[in-house]
């Protein structure tokens, strides 16, 4: 009896607890227009001294802290021994999300804007899930080609479960290896009360190099699986011996015996018909 009055009690707790993200469907706005500040574009002009570089060539992300107004934010650097068209290709699958990123269990963008400036605007409802919470959040990227950038805030027309987000990628050729990138990643999340500590711990901290893990992933199986460019060889020549061309002065020497030799035969026949003699 006593088990089933606890049983209950640690449902009627978890439902009071959880309901917002479960009730979340996004038709209403959001309660704000932005709290946090939103990432600039464009190069983050982060230094990296020998330690760091050490720490990439190793194949590991360098974190370091950039400046945001008066409090710094975290920041992620990453090889990726994959071109940068590649790199892209997996950042923008977000239709593809739930089958490479941590955590997440749908993703879908429901508009995506051409601009007539060459930038793009693509809106993606996500949902993350964690043992009994799953937390729905509407994103609005803005991908910049010419800076090399994607940032992107919440869609405060719709209701997330976020308190609010925003986030940025820097997407550039490796400074050593043209055929390598190297990426830049930081992000920002407020989260409501009732979000319990280990989601916003896992939001906050751990997603930032989980970012950056996943993208180098599936970047270098996707170049693997394509592989490298190689420019094409010409065949080698193979040499063909000439015939020796014959030498003029032995053929005339020995059309000149032949007939030498057929004019005395010739001579040895006719002079015994001449004379009546036995050859």
């Amino acid at each position: 009896m006593s088990s089933t009055i606890a049983t209950v009690r640690f449902l009627l707790l978890w439902s009071l607890y959880f309901s917002p993200a479960l009730a979340n469907n996004g038709g209403s706005g959001h309660p704000h227009q932005g709290k946090v500040t939103p990432f600039e574009p464009g190069d983050p002009n982060v230094k990296l001294d020998g330690k760091a570089e050490g720490i990439l060539k190793n194949g590991n992300p360098f974190q370091t802290q950039i400046q945001s107004g008066s409090s710094g934010r975290g920041l992620v650097v990453q090889d990726v021994k994959a071109p940068t068209s590649i790199v892209w290709d997996r950042i923008l699958d977000y239709n593809n999300y739930a089958n490479m990123v941590p955590k997440t269990i749908e993703s879908e963008n429901y508009n995506v804007q051409e601009n007539k400036d060459g930038t793009t605007t693509i809106y993606t409802r996500m949902k993350v899930g964690f043992p009994l919470l799953k937390l729905e959040f509407f994103i609005k990227h803005e991908h910049q080609p010419e800076l090399n950038s994607l940032t992107w805030t919440l869609d405060y027309s719709k209701k997330s479960d976020f308190d609010d987000s925003c986030g940025y990628w820097y997407v550039i050729p490796h400074p050593d290896n043209p055929n390598w990138t190297r990426v830049y990643y930081s992000v920002e999340v407020s989260m409501f009360d009732w979000v319990p500590k280990f989601a916003v711990n896992f939001m906050s901290t751990k997603a930032l190099v989980d970012a950056t893990a996943w993208v180098k992933k599936f970047s270098e199986l996707k170049y693997v699986e394509e592989g490298p460019i190689v420019e094409p060889i010409d065949p080698p020549t193979t040499a063909v011996a000439e015939a020796p061309t014959p030498t003029p002065g032995l053929s005339r020497y020995a059309m000149l015996l032949s007939v030498l030799v057929l004019s005395v035969y010739n001579i040895k026949l006719l002079i015994p018909s001449l004379c009546n003699c036995p050859v």
